[in-house]
């Protein structure tokens, strides 16, 4: 008998350009006060990778859906602490121009977009039915974002403001229709836009004009990635544990050595005394950068 289970989860194949990425750096986890955000270039850390022949895909054209390569810049993550990445759909901020309706069909409603109040990365998105499944979320007067409140956009077409004779007053003379050619207002439908059956003048709400709105992409659901850097990591730590070691009789130098039998680090070992020469203390002491290369691992035990 089937079960009628079905897959709905598919990897995301999206561009560099249609990603965000926020940084916060903590040196601590118990310093949490100073919250300071940074935005990173994605186009630049972000890299997709291609199908190949081997995998079934069509080679160095098609993105490997889910598989990305993550580059950390050294000039930014060059501290010791917590670097918190959140990686998220773009966002297009904006300005909404108009609310209207189309002058052919009344009952269909949207709002209107001046491509040129768009930032001029995200331009090339304002095409017809380029928008098509974007979420759009609204901000108040003062700068907040209306809280778990959002539309999304079923149509996008370019579009042109056109006056029209209404018997009623209390409607608008101004109508839009749509165009083929290019222009610099864009029509967007929303869902959901259209009255409940039980009740036709409740009119859900898709914003005003001159209100300030975020577009975002549906791609992908943002990601949240920690990075620890820290001065030892395991394979360091392997080392100090487990790696070969030598200590000098005469002067004293003792050596930790790298799988590779390099010299990884120096310790001076010695012991203080007290005026009846009675041991106090045994002491290792770190050598730092004065590095005693003699101390070579196989010219030792050859």
């Amino acid at each position: 008998m089937a079960i009628g289970s079905y897959g709905t989860i598919r990897p995301s194949d999206v561009s560099p350009e249609d990603v965000q990425i926020i940084m916060n750096y903590t040196p601590s986890r118990d310093v949490t006060d100073n919250f300071v955000l940074t935005e990173l270039d994605a186009q630049t850390l972000l890299r997709p990778y291609f199908n190949n022949s081997q995998t079934g895909g069509n080679a160095g054209v098609e993105i490997l859906g889910g598989l990305y390569n993550l580059t950390l810049p050294a000039e930014q993550f060059n501290e010791i602490g917590i670097y918190t990445l959140y990686l998220r759909p773009a966002q297009i901020r904006t300005v909404i121009t108009d609310c209207g309706v189309l002058s052919a069909l009344p009952n269909v409603k949207g709002i209107v977009i001046d491509i040129t109040n768009v930032p001029v990365q995200f331009q090339n998105k304002f095409v017809p039915q380029g928008l098509v499944g974007f979420r759009i979320e609204y901000l108040n007067a003062d700068g907040s974002k209306i809280p778990n409140f959002f539309r999304v956009v079923t149509s996008s077409f370019f579009c042109e403001p056109v006056v029209t004779n209404e018997i009623n007053t209390t409607q608008k003379s101004i109508r839009y229709r749509y165009v083929d050619g290019n222009s610099n207002l864009i029509f967007l439908t929303l869902s959901p836009s259209s009255s409940p059956t039980n009740k036709p003048n409740a009119t859900p709400f898709i914003g005003q004009p001159n209100q300030n709105i975020i577009i975002s992409n549906t791609f992908f659901n943002p990601v949240t990635i920690e990075i620890d850097m820290v001065e030892y990591d395991i394979s360091s730590l392997a080392i100090a544990l487990y790696g070969n070691q030598t200590k000098s009789i005469d002067d004293g130098i003792y050596t930790i050595y790298d799988s590779q039998n390099n010299i990884y680090r120096q310790y001076n070992l010695y012991e203080i005394r007290d005026q009846f020469n009675a041991l106090l203390y045994e002491v290792r002491q770190s050598r730092g950068n004065n590095i005693d290369f003699s101390k070579n691992f196989t010219t030792i035990t050859t």
